[in-house]
């Protein structure tokens, strides 16, 4: 009963802004500044017949994607090392401050003069998740209760057994808030490198080229399956950290 509320509750809201949308657009009268919901979608059917478009989301899936996943790993992998060694946190200190610090227009820009623009969203989404991941695993190592540690020392419990029984527990929190906000800013600045670096066939292009033609539906389309293909990574995402908890605290970490 209460799913059926909340689901309505939803409904009644996402309905609510269509017609904001809708009206200000009637407001406005000007399809290159606004255009309203029902050419919005009319553009997004026109799009789904034309081969490219899903050339595009498949290109920036597979480069966002796999650049999150590669700054999940590593940041994961890194935040272990510094949490085992001082020195390596010391030495990647430095790093991660100028990282976080830089301009993401900053990175593309010197991603472009090294790299060209193939692969550009896959780096720029991997620089741009790595602090996030590595800080969010770091802090949780850290935070790790002592006590517990000091036990399985004194019983002398494998390594494996103490990542499993007492880091991975108490890193849960840290992991699904940390995939919340990486894939969300990867996806944000990936599709922002791709529509400064102009790869062919991506969205960020799609995006580009509807801002050229002043095609407003367009670019409201594609701003639309930005938002959509970001919703879906998210959520493979969180199903991938979901089977590598098990199911049986699924429920759990939908609401962290």
């Amino acid at each position: 009963m209460f799913n059926k509320v909340s689901m309505i509750k939803k409904v009644i809201i996402i309905a609510f802004w269509l017609l904001v949308w809708e009206l200000v657009s009637v407001l406005i009268e000007n399809p290159i500044l606004i255009a309203g919901p029902y050419e919005t979608v009319k553009a997004l059917i026109e799009m789904m017949g034309e081969k490219d478009f899903w050339l595009s989301i498949k290109n920036s899936f597979l480069n966002i994607t796999g650049g999150i996943l590669i700054g999940c790993v590593s940041g994961v992998l890194l935040a272990c090392l510094s949490g085992k060694f001082s020195i390596v946190s010391e030495v990647l200190s430095p790093f991660v401050k100028v990282i976080k610090s830089i301009p993401v227009v900053s990175f593309v820009v010197i991603i472009l003069l090294w790299c060209g623009n193939t692969r550009l969203s896959l780096i720029i989404s991997a620089l741009i998740t790595f602090p996030i991941f590595y800080l969010s695993i770091l802090e949780g190592i850290k935070g790790t209760d002592k006590k517990a540690l000091e036990m399985a020392a004194v019983f002398r419990m494998k390594p494996l057994y103490r990542v499993k029984y007492i880091y991975m527990p108490s890193l849960r929190p840290a992991v699904f808030s940390a995939l919340s906000l990486a894939v969300g800013m990867g996806w944000r600045s990936g599709a922002a490198a791709e529509v400064i670096g102009q790869p062919l066939l991506t969205m960020g292009n799609g995006l580009y080229r509807s801002k050229i033609f002043l095609a407003t539906d367009r670019l409201f389309a594609w701003t639309f399956m930005i938002i959509l293909v970001s919703v879906i990574s998210e959520k493979l995402f969180r199903l991938l950290a979901g089977l590598l908890y098990g199911n049986k605290n699924r429920q759990t970490d939908k609401n962290i």
